[in-house]
């Protein structure tokens, strides 16, 4: 969850560093820090904040070798002291981490009876003093052997970048966190993702789990957890992006650029998984059920997945969160597991894809990121091409996992003959229909801002939906809460009376998806239900629906869509609307507090 970059090369690596750490800050900004290796010294400047507020403390220096990160707290408060990177006793070791060393409390204890001493309350101190202890033991190994050795000490996740003065070269190894390698132009870098280092170079190594990496001024070299030399088994790789890709383009908020591109995203995604009409291979073979596993939002577009593929496909489907799923009793049956992933770096639903295997389940990833770890974990992978997502808030990457499982859902109706090919293709046009919905919505971005004013005094809202809505009501709280920082929940309406109708009052808005669909008039009692406790409710509804004015204080209308197609636009009220209501209170839409863009540990 925190951002990490090391650079070598010809450049000052202050600027470099820099400049990758505020296209990484999307994963972590607690605490930022760099390491510089300048006159034979190694230069450490860190700061509690933000990378502008460690950019303003930041002396010019003009090494070319340096590492740098943005924190999110685990282990230690946010604080000058815990922010990386961490150094040795001596100072002449630096190291930045990624993930969560489960033993380390062991081993610091028993460094500390070797004479070490820590400055920090954090788990990734021990990794520089192991490194300097193991360097000790040897006389003088090199940093990569020395690493080396030390991971192999460390029980848990990371991914470390490390520096030591006396040797041009830096050092990564990665386990169950993203570490990728980038290659300039006589330059090099490491970084947890792609952002970093899209302002210098598109050519990218993936390291898989349990590799190490060594870089120097002449190339690289990749070994794996066997200790076999897999260079040449790691390919290059170009990345299919731009440096504006990860930037705003004009718009105030990364959430913002990203709501509005999706009526792209949506229509990539329709190009990128092209349906022939006819039965797939990957989806044969026996399996009874359909489980999906994921968390946070990917966890609610699995939600309407469930409905989608019962309504396409007639087979049962449940859905799991993915940190439950490896400590669930052993299933009956034969599921095909699903398991849904923005970044593909999730680590409870990676582990997750490792449990389903285990358990001799075929899966398949839903991701948005090629060359991610659950891409590695699973039979079949799905991506959905939304393009990066730097708001910590996922939107358009929500959109873009729902529209797959509606392509799911027509390639597993064609496997088990539950839909024919003239079906399928009457199913893809009104998917084709949906970048033309979302623009509509867009259109009238304005008219939903105006309605952000419905939640201004608000301390708590509620989100009612039914049906294939219900997912979607929970989806809109979520982005509510995040951003806004306003209680919110999300229930099916139904369920209001078997006790939330406690919390309903004058004060509680409620915001009520409406679809034309066999729960329309369900939901219109449901309605009343809260009406009569006096809670203002807000409708979003079907632009047909000119009944909904009656029994609804406000309404949004989005364009008329078949009932099963309704989640998408109305998910993209949502995301506006909890955008507007953030930005009229002031809050840090893209960073929001105590949250980060991929979260990585368990």
């Amino acid at each position: 969850m925190c951002g990490i970059i090391g650079y070598i090369g010809h450049r000052p690596a202050r600027d470099v560093l820099l400049g990758g750490l505020k296209r990484l800050e999307y994963r972590g900004y607690d605490s930022a820090g760099v390491a510089v290796a300048e006159n034979g010294e190694l230069v450490v400047v860190k700061n509690r904040g933000t990378v502008d507020a460690l950019k303003k403390k930041m002396p010019l220096l003009k090494g070319t070798l340096g590492v740098g990160h943005t924190r999110w707290a685990t282990h230690g408060m946010p604080s000058e002291s815990n922010a990386h990177p961490h150094v040795d006793c001596h100072e002449k070791i630096a190291v930045v981490h990624n993930g969560i060393i489960d033993n380390y409390r062991e081993i610091k204890d028993s460094l500390e009876k070797k004479g070490h001493f820590f400055r920090s309350e954090t788990d990734t101190e021990v990794i520089p003093h192991l490194v300097e202890e193991h360097i000790a033991e040897t006389g003088g190994t090199s940093l990569f052997e020395a690493l080396k050795a030390a991971t192999g000490e460390l029980r848990g996740s990371y991914a470390i970048v490390a520096m030591r003065l006396g040797e041009r070269r830096l050092v990564g190894a990665r386990l169950d966190s993203p570490l990728i390698l980038a290659v300039g132009d006589n330059e090099y870098f490491l970084a947890s993702d792609v952002p970093a280092v899209l302002e210098h170079t598109d050519r990218v190594v993936y390291l898989q789990n349990g590799d190490i990496v060594e870089i120097t001024d002449h190339g690289y070299r990749i070994e794996d957890s066997e200790g076999k030399d897999v260079t040449d088994e790691r390919p290059l790789q170009i990345v299919d992006l731009s440096i504006e890709d990860a930037e705003k383009g004009g718009y105030p908020h990364f959430m913002l650029k990203e709501i509005f591109e999706q009526p792209h995203t949506i229509h990539s995604s329709l190009l990128g998984y092209p349906i022939n009409g006819s039965p797939d291979p990957i989806f044969s073979g026996y399996y009874d059920s359909i489980k999906i596993v994921a968390c946070g939002t990917s966890y609610h577009a699995g939600l309407v997945g469930k409905y989608i593929l019962e309504s396409l496909a007639k087979v049962p489907v449940t859905v799991e969160m993915a940190s439950e799923y490896r400590y669930s009793p052993h299933p009956f049956g034969r599921p095909l597991v699903i398991l849904v992933t923005q970044s593909g770096e999730t680590a409870d639903t990676v582990a997750a894809a490792r449990e389903a295997r285990l358990r001799g389940r075929k899966t398949v990833a839903i991701t948005n990121v090629v060359g991610s770890s659950i891409t590695r974990e699973v039979d079949h992978t799905i991506y959905t091409r939304a393009g990066i997502e730097i708001g910590v808030a996922a939107t358009k990457t929500f959109t873009a996992q729902v529209l797959a499982f509606y392509l799911l859902g027509i390639q597993v109706g064609l496997n088990r003959r539950t839909i024919n090919p003239d079906e399928s293709r009457e199913v893809r046009d009104h998917l084709r229909t949906l970048p033309r919905v979302v623009q509509r919505i867009l259109d009238r971005a304005s008219e939903i801002e105006k309605k952000s004013d419905f939640f201004s005094t608000a301390k708590d809202v509620f989100f009612i939906g039914r049906g294939i809505n219900y997912p979607v009501a929970l989806e809109g709280a979520l982005k509510m809460k995040e951003i806004s920082y306003i209680h919110a929940e999300g229930y099916p309406a139904g369920e209001l009376k078997h006790g939330p109708l406690a919390l309903i009052t004058e004060e509680t808005p409620v915001v009520a998806l409406v679809s034309p669909d066999r729960t329309h008039d369900k939901i219109l009692g449901n309605i009343g239900e809260v009406s009569a406790r006096g809670a203002p409710v807000l409708a979003i509804a079907d632009e047909d629906d000119r009944e909904i004015e009656k029994y609804v204080d406000e309404v949004i209308y989005i364009p008329h869509v078949h009932p099963l197609y309704s989640p998408i636009p109305n998910a993209v009220v949502l995301q506006l609307l909890a955008y507007y209501t953030a930005r009229d209170r002031g809050c840090e839409i893209d960073k929001p507090r105590n949250l980060a863009k991929s979260v990585t540990v368990e």
